[in-house]
């Protein structure tokens, strides 16, 4: 990624899986924000996070059939991920967890990689999200029904933090999580190049932002074997079998642009008549939906 402007300062630090980097002009107001940033990650992590036995997602998944008080900001972001399947038509779905357990995911990713995984299960479809029932601070998981919200969260807490940023007087911030990055306030223009899913060193083509998000999503990451990758297609509960390798979405919101990317990924090339998208299929070829002089370009 490249900034289109040299004065600015970078910070990184790891939360929620990832690398996180905050680009902003130099100064105090970058200084002052990014401790606070960093907190603010580090606590969206221990609330939200499947392999953190004390999380509030995880004490959530383990009434499942029970009423469950839930925080404000859980509630927030669960109403958010309830509204993306309903856009999605249950493309993008929140209630995949169990599937994505069967799959293999069963465990911090690093530990999958190693191979320190359980048995394999057989796939069963999910979609089951129409039958979570939310009320003001409370929450009902069907029996069974088990929450993965952790590329929506990683999204949504970019956000906050670009929020976080422009509120301590920075007048642009660039927030960068993984494939994720929301750009807001006076900024200049970023220039994310977007690489070969199969040959990282590559890239195939490159887009232009100055505000709004970006996400990504691959089968081709996040993979411990052939066909097993995080990408479930909640029809049949096992990892989607699509035409994209690979996905990159513009939105206005990181977290939106997180369900359009899910979203995309799943359906395939075609998408892209929908969705604003740099999307490279399984043939190589990259299909382009930005549009110059609007929300992004293509580079």
């Amino acid at each position: 990624m490249t900034l289109l402007d040299d004065t600015r300062r970078s910070e990184s630090f790891r939360s929620m899986g990832t690398q996180v980097t905050v680009y902003g002009p130099a100064g105090r107001a970058f200084a002052r924000s990014l401790p606070e940033i960093v907190a603010l990650f580090e606590a969206e992590e221990r609330r939200f996070s499947r392999f953190r036995g004390d999380s509030e997602l995880a004490e959530l998944n383990r009434r499942a059939g029970s009423w469950t008080a839930i925080s404000e900001v859980f509630e927030e972001v669960l109403r958010c991920a309830l509204a993306g399947a309903a856009r999605s038509g249950g493309t993008f779905d929140p209630s995949v967890l169990g599937a994505v357990i069967d799959s293999g995911y069963d465990r911090d990713f690093d530990e999958v990689l190693a191979g320190a995984r359980g048995v394999l299960h057989p796939s069963t479809p999910c979609a089951r999200w129409r039958e979570i029932e939310v009320r003001p601070g409370w929450v009902l998981l069907p029996p069974g029904v088990g929450l993965d919200l952790g590329g929506l969260v990683k999204g949504w807490t970019a956000d906050r933090a670009t929020d976080l940023a422009l509120g301590r007087g920075l007048p642009w911030v660039l927030v960068s999580a993984g494939g994720d990055q929301r750009i807001a306030g006076s900024a200049p223009v970023v220039e994310i190049p977007i690489e070969d899913p199969e040959r990282p060193d590559r890239i195939v083509t490159s887009l232009r932002i100055d505000r709004g998000a970006i996400a990504s999503s691959s089968t081709a990451k996040r993979t411990w074997g052939s066909g097993l990758h995080h990408v479930i297609d909640p029809r049949t509960g096992a990892p989607a079998e699509t035409d994209a390798v690979q996905v990159t979405v513009w939105a206005p919101t990181c977290a939106e642009a997180e369900i359009l990317a899910t979203w995309a990924l799943i359906s395939g090339v075609a998408a892209a008549e929908q969705i604003p998208a740099a999307i490279v299929g399984v043939d190589g070829a990259v299909t382009l939906s930005f549009a110059p002089g609007s929300e992004g370009s293509a580079a």
